[in-house]
């Protein structure tokens, strides 16, 4: 059977668009969803329990689960994305090396990020914004899920690997399994056995390492391709490759980290010198940022189901899917974006309520954070699925560019120019900017790539 055989009969090559993206995009979006819920569900048991230092204390904890995510995607949707565009050019032997290679550096950068935080807790801590009150709930909560790390990587980043060898549901049931599990035990941990920040932090490793599990299990019988022990032995071309491609993914998320950082030493610093303290603003910062990652785990959560099928499209030489791929998810992707924009302007009370009670100061900081600092939610949906379709067509630099646009090009400088003239009302007035520029950016982008592929001469 022949190459071009081959790939008519795959079905990422020759199913309808829409159909594809439901059977892709959904579980990866339920399985994104269920992912920021690991976060959201100790925030609301912490909230109730231990209260706003527990909650400004997951917040200061925040940036190394950014970190896990970011080293997931970079190895997972790198390993991915070769995979399928391998898989699109008839090269099933470089797609096995390709996955193999991938498995190999989730491990191990798992395994190391472990060790690294468990040598520089306390430092760490206090780099990310820790004040002498929040500390040590921060290392008591970080100290226990940084034994979590490898396997949240492993899942998260493996995750990526069976969507692209075809099973999506398989996927989202191994973040879905962990997910269920963790939101079970929190409240036995933290009420019943009455184990505060480190029940909620126990909770949080036990799902990760059962999904863990499940990912290994399948990851040792692939479905469209037979994985050997030589396919695990590290290659610099092939990490290479993986890296080039999965940099994109993993530099937003550093890029994040990165601000999240920052930005908690700022409100820590500013918020000191405003009425509202330094607690308040960590605490709903906190809150806010993981209530936006529900939104944003929907958006990411799409593009990742939108990449097996570009990829393989695009490794096919068949343009018009990819341009047709591209254009509905992005429509989808603003859909969700302005439903968020509505929820955030018109209810922000009452989703700060979910996460406990507080003083009129902590609601009214809270109200003000939501509608100005996610005033331009309903455009943030283009540039991570535009960062992530240049990353899928192995276009790693211009991918790398667009997914650094918002977070480190714009907000960064904005959120430490502003407060000084606007104290810590200038951190909010620094996003809606910084989410205006980068969508303008990404449509400039996407717009060249699109009216070069109707140039392009392919088997549609």
């Amino acid at each position: 059977m022949s190459d071009r055989s081959q790939n008519r009969e795959n079905p990422l090559g020759s199913q309808p668009i829409n159909r594809l993206l439901v059977r892709f995009a959904v579980p990866s979006i339920i399985a994104m969803l269920v992912s920021a819920l690991y976060n959201i569900v100790d925030q609301f048991y912490i909230g109730r329990s231990v209260g706003i230092l527990g909650n400004a204390a997951t917040n200061v904890a925040f940036p190394l689960t950014i970190t896990c995510t970011a080293v997931s995607l970079m190895c997972g949707i790198g390993g991915a994305a070769n995979f399928n565009l391998s898989m699109g050019r008839g090269k099933r032997d470089e797609a096995v090396r390709y996955a193999g290679n991938a498995i190999m550096l989730l491990f191990s950068i798992g395994v190391l990020l472990c060790l690294t935080v468990r040598l520089f807790l306390r430092p760490m801590m206090v780099l990310f914004g820790a004040t002498p009150d929040v500390l040590d709930y921060s290392l008591t909560y970080t100290g226990i899920t940084s034994l979590g790390f490898p396997f949240l990587i492993l899942t998260t980043g493996g995750s990526n690997l069976i969507r692209a060898d075809g099973s999506p549901r398989f996927s989202m049931l191994c973040t879905l399994t962990g997910a269920v599990l963790n939101t079970i035990l929190d409240p036995l941990f933290i009420f019943t056995f009455h184990m505060g920040m480190a029940g909620a932090a126990l909770a949080t490793i036990i799902g990760q390492i059962i999904s863990g599990i499940m990912v290994i299990a399948y990851l040792c019988r692939f479905k469209t391709v037979k994985l050997t022990l030589k396919a695990l032995v590290p290659s610099p071309e092939h990490c290479r490759a993986i890296l080039s491609l999965g940099m994109a993914p993993c530099f937003n998320q550093l890029a994040m980290m990165i601000v999240q950082i920052v930005m908690n030493n700022i409100l820590r610093y500013y918020g000191a010198q405003s009425n509202y303290g330094s607690e308040i603003p960590l605490a709903c910062a906190g809150i806010i940022t993981k209530v936006n990652m529900i939104f944003f785990s929907l958006v990411i959560g799409l593009s990742q189901g939108l990449q097996p099928i570009v990829s393989f499209n695009y490794g096919a030489a068949k343009y018009k899917r990819v341009r047709e791929s591209y254009l509905k998810a992005a429509v989808i992707a603003t859909t969700i974006s302005t439903c968020s924009f509505l929820c955030f302007q018109l209810f922000p009370r009452q989703i700060i309520r979910i996460f406990g009670s507080g003083s009129e100061e902590y609601y009214h900081f809270a109200e003000q954070y939501f509608r100005i600092f996610l005033f331009f939610t309903f455009l943030n949906g283009i540039q991570p699925i535009t960062a992530n379709f240049f990353t899928s067509i192995g276009k790693a630099k211009k991918g790398i560019f667009i997914s650094l646009t918002r977070q480190i090009l714009f907000l960064l400088p904005l959120i430490i120019i502003l407060p000084m003239f606007f104290g810590i009302d200038g951190v909010m007035y620094s996003a809606p900017v910084a989410d205006l520029t980068a969508a303008a950016l990404a449509v400039v982008f996407m717009t060249r790539e699109m009216r070069g592929m109707k140039g392009m001469q392919g088997v549609d």
